[in-house]
C-alpha cells in the first residue's frame, strides 16, 4: 500500500510539470491568435472593475444602476478628454522629439567609444570596441527605419486606437450593467463551494490591486514631474510618465522604468544620469515603504518567488497585459483555494488589501 501510494505521488508530481507547461503554451498560442479581442475585453473588464467603486457610491444616494453607470462613464470620458487636450499633446511632442534625438545620442556614444579606443591604443591597452560600435551603428539604422515606418502608419494607428478606446468604453458600459448576470450564469456551472469563493476572490483581488497600483503610479508621476523640471531634465514629463506606467508592473516594474529612464538620460548627459536614478529610487522607496503598506497589504500567502514566476508566465503568455494581470490572477487562485480549504467565506484576498472601503459583495 505504501509503495503504491508513493508511486501515485511520484506520478502526480512528475506529470504536473509537463501538464502546466503544456497549458501555458496553449494559452500563449490562444492569446496570440485572439490577441486583439482578448486585450480589448481584458481592458474593458479592468475598467469596469475600477468604475464599480464610484457606481456603488452613486447607488447609495438612491440613483438607479443605469443612471449611475452613465454618470460615471460620462465623468470618466470628460476627464480623459481634458487629459487628451492638455497633457497628451505634450507627451506626443516629447515622444517624437525623443525618438528623433536617440539616433544622435547613439551616434555620439559611438564617437565616444571610438575616442576611447584611440586613447587606449596610445597607452598600449589592448581592447577592441569595434563589435560594440558596429552594434550601435546597426541599432541606429534599425531605429531610423522604425521611426520612418512608424511615421507612415501613425494616422492608421491613431484611428485604430480611437476605435479601440470607444469599443472599450462600450464594453465596460455593458459589463457594469449586465456583467453580474453573465458572470452568475457562468459561475452557476461550478459547484457552489468553488463558484462563490472564486467570484468574491476575483472581484476583491482585481479591484483592490489595480486601484492601489494606479494610485501609486499616479503618485510617482505627480512627484517626479516637478522634480525633473527643477533639475532641468530633458523630457521631464515623458520620463515621469514612463516611470509611473512601469509602476503598474509589480515587483520588477520600478527597476525597469527607472533603469530605462536612466539609460536614456545617460545617452545625452552622463552627469545627469546619477541624480535622476537617485531621485527616482528615493521616491520609489518612499512609495514602497510609506504609501504602499497603507494602500496594499503584504502579498499574503504568495511567496515573492511565486510572484516573480507568475509575472514571467504572464509575460510569456500575453506580453505586457499578462504581466499586469498575473499577480491578481495568482492572488485570486490562492485566495480561492484557501477559502475552499478552510471552509470560510470571509477573507478571499490573497495578495492585496485596500485600507479604505471595500466594495460590497456581489449578490447571488
Amino acid at each position: 500500500m505504501r509503495r503504491s501510494a508513493s508511486v501515485q505521488t511520484l506520478l502526480i508530481y512528475g506529470l504536473s510539470g509537463p501538464i502546466i507547461a503544456l497549458n501555458v503554451w496553449l494559452l500563449s498560442v490562444l492569446f496570440r491568435y485572439f490577441q486583439n479581442p482578448i486585450t480589448i475585453l481584458s481592458i474593458a473588464a479592468i475598467l469596469a472593475f475600477l468604475l464599480n467603486y464610484p457606481v456603488k457610491l452613486f447607488e447609495r444616494v438612491r440613483i438607479t444602476r443605469t443612471q449611475s453607470v452613465i454618470i460615471v462613464l460620462m465623468i470618466t470620458l470628460a476627464l480623459l478628454i481634458i487629459l487628451g487636450v492638455t497633457l497628451l499633446p505634450m507627451v506626443i511632442e516629447q515622444t517624437i522629439q525623443l525618438l528623433n534625438k536617440i539616433p544622435d545620442w547613439l551616434a555620439s556614444s559611438q564617437d565616444n567609444l571610438s575616442n576611447l579606443q584611440v586613447l587606449a591604443r596610445k597607452r598600449r591597452i589592448n581592447i577592441d570596441l569595434s563589435l560594440v560600435t558596429n552594434q550601435i551603428n546597426a541599432n541606429i539604422q534599425n531605429l531610423v527605419q522604425q521611426i520612418a515606418s512608424g511615421a507612415v502608419g501613425f494616422a492608421g494607428t491613431l484611428l485604430s486606437g480611437l476605435f479601440n478606446v470607444v469599443l472599450v468604453f462600450v464594453l465596460a458600459f455593458y459589463m457594469l450593467l449586465y456583467g453580474d448576470r453573465v458572470w452568475s450564469g457562468l459561475v452557476n456551472l461550478l459547484p457552489s463551494n468553488i463558484g462563490i469563493p472564486f467570484t468574491k476572490s476575483l472581484q476583491l483581488n482585481f479591484q483592490n490591486f489595480f486601484l492601489s497600483q494606479l494610485l501609486l503610479a499616479l503618485f510617482m508621476v505627480i512627484a517626479l514631474t516637478p522634480i525633473f523640471l527643477f533639475m532641468r531634465i530633458p523630457f521631464a514629463l515623458l520620463f515621469a510618465i514612463i516611470i509611473g506606467i512601469s509602476e503598474l508592473i509589480p515587483f520588477v516594474g520600478a527597476a525597469l522604468g527607472i533603469g530605462l529612464v536612466t539609460l536614456l538620460v545617460l545617452l545625452q548627459s552622463s552627469w545627469l544620469a546619477f541624480p535622476v536614478a537617485m531621485v527616482a529610487t528615493i521616491l520609489q522607496q518612499i512609495k514602497d515603504n510609506l504609501l504602499a503598506p497603507k494602500l496594499m497589504g503584504d502579498f499574503i500567502g504568495l511567496n515573492p518567488l511565486w510572484i516573480f514566476v507568475s509575472i514571467l508566465m504572464g509575460f510569456e503568455i500575453a506580453g505586457l497585459l499578462g504581466t499586469l494581470v498575473a499577480v491578481p490572477i495568482a492572488g485570486t487562485i490562492k485566495g480561492t483555494f484557501d477559502a475552499i480549504k478552510n471552509g470560510k467565506n470571509g477573507n478571499f484576498v490573497s495578495n492585496v488589501t485596500v485600507s479604505y472601503e471595500s466594495p460590497p459583495e456581489t449578490d447571488h
